[in-house]
Formats: structure tokens, C-alpha cells, sequence
């Protein structure tokens, strides 16, 4: 049976920064944490750079910068290898799964947002640059709060992680949704974006809750409304730089976007 060609099939929805963690924190204390166990100092704007990435691939970006490319030689007196990115990453998972929980709560809004998706009948999909045992236990947490989305696919889970399609195209097959232009991605970081526009989906950015801004949502209220829009401009113009069809500040901004969407795609109108 053929789908509509002017209605939305399905919202894929990346997690932390995106639905959950506002401020996209947990990854980022670990990263940090993880280097120092090993006696490197990373920064948190060096930790923040490859985030939405499977965390192996971060692992092995973060060791390419120049600055901590440095530290290790210095450290260990040799250049970091694939083995030295695969141990971290072993030390990594348990690490951020412990903190996982403590991140947990949702984006407001997150929740009845997708009630409103699932009245309108549009599949929720997610994909995530966590792998599955640090979803195992972040999964539980949020189908208890409500969120319980039609599929998960996990860094790691194929053969390339973002920004390939690869997650994307599984979602497709999970969810039974075609083609990709009834389909909205919606994620926070520049991978994610990409992966939806390699897949051929709509993208959508959000700003303020994600990893640009990097704070967390008592750290982001706690702000003057002139240090905000500062922050929101400066995130809103590296997310259009990405590619991104639209940039929201959180997903509670994205019905209208949703609508606009069918709109175009009504007029004949393609991502």
C-alpha cells in the first residue's frame, strides 16, 4: 500500500540534548572524567566538539586533537593507537552509564509532544550516538516516564554510525515508513542533522536544549533574557550552518514546524 504523499509518516527523534538531559551533560562529564583516569586534560569545549558521534568514533576524534594528541605522547611517549581509543571506550561505557540516570529528566514539553505525534497517527522512531548497554539502562528509565518510542537503534548497532544514513535506514525498515521525505529527523548535534539529510529525511535543530548551548535547564533559566538570545543566536547560526531544513529552540517548538512541513510537501515541495 502506497503512503501519502503529503503526510508525515514518522518523527526520528536523537535522545540526549534532544528529548532528555537538557544541555546534553551527561556524555560530556564523562568524556572529561574518562581522560583524566588516563592523565589528559580535556576541556569541555574539547569534549562537547564530536558529540552526537558513536562514542568510539568521539573517543578516537578527541584523540586526534593536536593539543591532546600531545598530552598522550607526553604521558605515555607514543602516539594514541586504535587499541588505546578501544580501551577508553571500554572505561567509557560503564562510566557514563552510571551517570545516565542522573541526567534522565526530560526536555519539557518532550512528553506531550509525542502524545500529540501518536493521536495523529506519525511514528516515533530514535536513533542515539549511545550504544545499546548504556540504552539498557537509560531505555527502562524513560518508557517508565512515558516515552516509549516505536524502535531504538544504537551506535554500533551497523556497520557506520553517524552522520551515514545507515541508523536512519534502519528506522525506516523498523518503522515501515516511506519514502524519506515523510520523515523528520530531529536532533541537536551537526552528525545528527547530517544523518537525516544523508538518509533524505527533513532535518530539524534544536538550539537551547542541546549540546551548542551545553547547559542545563536550571543553568539556562537562571540567565537574563539578553544572555539568552545571545547564546540562541550563537547555537541557532552553527545549526543552520549544518544544513538543518529548521532550527527550534527545544522540541516543544516543533508542531509548527510539523505542519509547515506538510504544507510543503502538499505544494510538491522535497528536503
Amino acid at each position: 500500500m502506497n503512503q501519502p504523499q503529503h503526510q508525515l509518516t514518522a518523527v526520528v527523534f536523537d535522545w540526549a540534548g534532544t528529548v532528555i538531559d537538557f544541555g546534553s551533560c551527561a556524555p560530556m562529564g564523562a568524556f572529561v572524567k574518562l581522560f583524566e583516569k588516563f592523565n589528559v586534560q580535556l576541556s569541555i569545549e574539547q569534549a562537547r566538539g564530536p558529540m552526537g558521534m558513536a562514542k568510539l568514533d568521539h573517543i578516537k576524534a578527541l584523540l586526534a586533537i593536536p593539543e591532546i594528541n600531545q598530552q598522550w605522547l607526553q604521558q605515555y611517549g607514543a602516539r594514541p593507537t586504535n587499541a588505546d581509543a578501544e580501551h577508553l571506550y571500554e572505561v567509557f561505557t560503564p562510566m557514563n552509564a552510571e551517570v545516565v540516570e542522573d541526567f534522565s529528566d526530560f526536555v519539557p514539553g518532550t512528553i506531550e509532544l509525542i502524545n500529540t505525534l501518536r493521536y495523529r497517527g506519525i511514528k516515533i522512531g530514535s536513533t542515539t550516538g549511545y550504544n545499546r548497554p548504556i540504552m539498557e539502562k537509560l531505555l527502562p528509565i524513560a518508557v517508565k516516564a512515558g516515552y516509549s518510542p516505536d524502535n531504538l537503534v544504537c551506535a554500533g548497532d551497523l556497520a557506520a554510525g553517524r552522520p551515514s544514513p545507515l541508523m536512519m535506514y534502519q528506522t525506516f525498515a523498523d518503522l515501515g515508513v516511506w519514502p524519506p521525505y515523510t520523515v523528520v529527523k530531529v536532533d541537536d548535534t551537526g552528525v545528527g542533522i547530517e544523518e537525516g539529510l544523508n538518509a533524505g529525511t527533513w532535518t530539524v535543530a534544536v538550539s537551547i536544549s542541546g549540546n551548542e548551548v551545553g547547559l542545563s535547564l536550571e543553568e539556562w533559566q537562571a540567565l537574563d533574557l539578553i544572555e539568552q538570545d545571545k547564546l540562541r543566536q550563537q547555537a541557532t547560526a552553527k545549526m543552520q550552518a549544518t544544513g538543518a531544513h529548521y532550527v527550534i529552540d527545544t522540541v516543544a517548538d516543533l508542531l509548527p514546524v510539523l505542519t509547515d512541513i506538510e504544507n510543503r510537501l502538499r505544494s510538491g515541495e522535497r528536503p
